[in-house]
C-alpha cells in the first residue's frame, strides 16, 4: 500500500522556522522525484520544491533562500526545512511524488499525494 504521510507542520511567528517530513512507504522512492506542494485558502495548488533522485533541486522563487529540500532514500524520508517564514507561506502543504524531472514536477504528473499538513504564519 503506497503511502506519504507528513509530518511537523504548526503554527509558528514570522522569521521562524518550521520543519516538514514526508515519509514514503509502499513504492520505490528512488525511482522517483519527491517534493512539497502547497496550497493557500482561495488559490490553486502550487510546486514549491523538489528533488530528484540524483539530488538536483529546484524552488519557487518566492522561497529561494529560505527553504532547503533533502531526501534520504535509506529512510525513504524528504525534508523541507522552512526559515524566515513568512504570512504569505501560510497554507497546506502537500507531498508528492511523480515520475519527472523536477523542471516538470506538476499537480498533474503526481502519482501519489500525502494527506496535507496545514503550515499557519501568524503574530
Amino acid at each position: 500500500q503506497v503511502q506519504l504521510v507528513e509530518s511537523g507542520g504548526g503554527l509558528v511567528q514570522p522569521g521562524g522556522s518550521l520543519r516538514l517530513s514526508c515519509a514514503a512507504s509502499g513504492f520505490p522512492l528512488g525511482a522517483y522525484a519527491i517534493g512539497w506542494f502547497r496550497q493557500a485558502a482561495g488559490k490553486e495548488r502550487e510546486a514549491v520544491s523538489c528533488v530528484t533522485s540524483s539530488e538536483i533541486t529546484t524552488y519557487i522563487d518566492s522561497v529561494k533562500g529560505r527553504f532547503t529540500i533533502a531526501r534520504d532514500d535509506a529512510k525513504n524520508t524528504v525534508y523541507l526545512q522552512m526559515n524566515s517564514l513568512k504570512p504569505e507561506d501560510t497554507a497546506v502543504y502537500y507531498c508528492a511524488t511523480a515520475r519527472t524531472l523536477c523542471q516538470y514536477f506538476r499537480a498533474y504528473r503526481v502519482a501519489y499525494w500525502g494527506q496535507g499538513t496545514q503550515v499557519t504564519v501568524s503574530s
